[in-house]
C-alpha cells in the first residue's frame, strides 16, 4: 500500500509542472479528478482521478451556439475546397484552406472543406468542430 502512495504521489508531482502552465479547463478537470479520486480512492484515488481529470480537461471547449448557428447559415464560398487529409478535431487545418473570420466572435473562425463546415481557432488554424 505504501509503494502505491509513494507512485501515485510521484506521478501526480511530475505532471502538476505541466498542468499549471495548462489552460482553465486542464486545470479544472485535473482538480475535479483529484477530488473524486480522493473521495473514492484515497490518496492514491487523488494521484490517478488529477491525472485522469487533466486528460478529460484538455478536451477543446465546443464553441457558443450563436457560432455554432452563424458557421451554418453561412454563404459557401465560390471556390471548392477539397483536401486529401482526414479533417480531425484538435488538429490543424492544412495551410492550404482560407479561414474566415466570424464577425460577431473573432475568438472563432470557419471553412468549408469537402463540404463540411469547420468551426477553426484563427491563431492556430486547429478545428474545434465539425458541424454535421
Amino acid at each position: 500500500m505504501l509503494s502505491k502512495l509513494i507512485v501515485g504521489a510521484a506521478t501526480a508531482v511530475t505532471l502538476m509542472s505541466g498542468i499549471a502552465f495548462a489552460q482553465s479547463s486542464t486545470v479544472n478537470g485535473a482538480a475535479g479528478g483529484a477530488v473524486t479520486g480522493a473521495i473514492v480512492g484515497g490518496p492514491v484515488g487523488a494521484a490517478v482521478g488529477g491525472v485522469a481529470g487533466a486528460v478529460v480537461g484538455t478536451a477543446i471547449d465546443p464553441p457558443p451556439q450563436k457560432v455554432v448557428t452563424y458557421v451554418r447559415e453561412a454563404p459557401a464560398p465560390s471556390a471548392r475546397v477539397v483536401v486529401k487529409e482526414k479533417i480531425v478535431v484538435g488538429q490543424p487545418l492544412p495551410e492550404t484552406v482560407v479561414v474566415t473570420p466570424i464577425p460577431d466572435d473573432p475568438t472563432y473562425a470557419y471553412a468549408v472543406v469537402n463540404d463540411q463546415r469547420i468551426i477553426v481557432e484563427p491563431s492556430s488554424r486547429k478545428v474545434i468542430q465539425v458541424i454535421k
